[in-house]
């Protein structure tokens, strides 16, 4: 029928559907907006502890930098809907932000909600039509283009479908990782989902003597054999499984890609602002100071006190020893326990404790400038269900807002 509307479904409701979909209404298209949940933006709603950071007020350069899986496939997303365009968009829309420590950046308010109103409010001025609780059950495809979808509520036509259906992390959010299992049916690749950005199992149990402790300004280095593969300084968490916080964070989204972890090695500079020789007249100096007391308590200075018993165990020594006593391998030993506190990896906790998901759709699956699918016409993704993602700090959602912008234009189109 000629002047009637393209009709296009947008599947999933969180950063990247919102924002695909708001920008195929300005274009003048027909949209329909279809989530699961009651209401839009629930993994919003839990990111940054329930303030989230949206996004990383960077250059596009430094965007890719933090990106750790298929940054090349990103470029020409990151180019076209930057950092900058994203606070330029939320500053049109009235939202008021912060920008903080790492140029991570937060609503004003400090409310994830928020974010999540200043997109929905856009939506429904722009004429998007939103369907809540409305599950996704198949894609139908006729000669090779999209022809629409099946959902709980029936069949429904569309000249164009974006999947922004998330991965796999934080499945009570709505993104179970179920809509793979259509697409494999359709005969498109998907990289195996595992977990990234997850706390850290470890082997043994003294980590549970030490859960509950927090390290500041310390530096936190995973090996490959002789390899370092990523070394930063920042802070981290002992927990009940192991090891957890920023640092470790980002660490896992490393230890992610590795199939075989025993080349692996993880290690704590307890003291990163002093070299071996500053670290060991500092010791000498806390004996000097403590003449009389036993090891443990000429160290209280130095650390943690529930760390203490750890350090001196490693180095081989007794908490309750005269430090005057102690030979110089001793002291090298305690140096070294200091400097290099070995954490071994049993491995990740699981995808439904994950902040994102590595893996989804196969890169080689979509154009990189239309995030159009290869194979089927009419079929574009967004957000997490595609294989890129990146550490914290806001980079996560710039993904999806870039890779929703682009779809959305090229589905409107």
């Amino acid at each position: 029928m000629s002047g009637a509307k393209k009709k296009v479904a947008v599947i999933g409701g969180g950063a990247a559907g919102m924002l695909a979909a708001g920008r195929i209404a300005r274009g003048g298209c027909s949209v329909t907006l279809f989530e699961r949940n009651s209401l839009l933006g629930k993994k919003l709603g839990i990111t940054g502890k329930g303030r989230c950071n949206f996004t990383n007020a960077c250059s596009p350069d430094d965007f890719l930098s933090n990106v750790s899986t298929n940054k090349n496939f990103l470029k020409g997303a990151a180019y076209r809907f930057s950092s900058e365009d994203t606070l330029n968009l939320f500053t049109e829309l009235g939202l008021n932000y912060k920008i903080e420590r790492g140029n991570r950046v937060f609503p004003s308010s400090d409310k994830a909600s928020d974010v999540t109103k200043t997109l929905k409010i856009a939506l429904e001025k722009s004429g998007v039509k939103i369907l809540y609780n409305t599950n996704l059950k198949d894609i139908l495809v006729k000669n090779g283009k999209i022809d629409g979808v099946i959902t709980n509520e029936g069949k429904i036509f569309a000249d164009a479908l974006i999947l922004a259906t998330g991965g796999a992390s934080y499945p009570t959010t709505g993104s179970d990782g179920e809509t793979f299992n259509l697409l494999k049916k359709l005969g498109i690749e998907v990289v195996k989902l595992k977990p990234s950005l997850v706390g850290i199992e470890l082997k043994g149990d003294f980590y549970k003597k030490l859960q509950g402790l927090s390290l500041k300004n310390v530096t936190l280095t995973l090996k490959s054999g002789d390899k370092t593969v990523y070394s930063e300084l920042g802070e981290m968490l002992f927990t009940h499984f192991g090891v957890s916080g920023p640092l470790c964070l980002t660490a896992s989204s490393y230890i992610t890609k590795y199939q075989d972890l025993s080349s692996l090695k993880l290690f704590i500079d307890l003291k990163p602002a002093l070299d071996e020789d500053t670290l060991k007249k500092r010791i000498l100096r806390d004996f000097e100071e403590n003449k009389g007391k036993n090891l443990y308590n000429s160290l209280v200075k130095l650390s943690p006190s529930s760390l203490i018993k750890e350090i001196v165990y490693r180095a081989g020594l007794k908490a309750d020893s005269e430090p005057f006593n102690i030979n110089k391998e001793q002291m090298t030993s305690l140096i070294k326990a200091y400097k290099e506190f070995y954490l071994p990896i049993k491995g990740l906790r699981g995808l439904d404790e994950a902040i994102v998901t590595s893996g989804g759709v196969d890169v080689k699956e979509i154009n990189p400038k239309t995030m159009e699918c290869k194979k089927i016409a009419g079929l574009y993704f967004a957000g997490e269900m595609i294989d890129v993602d990146a550490f914290t700090g806001g980079f996560n959602i710039q993904i999806a807002f870039s890779t929703g912008f682009l779809a959305g234009t090229s589905a409107g189109a």
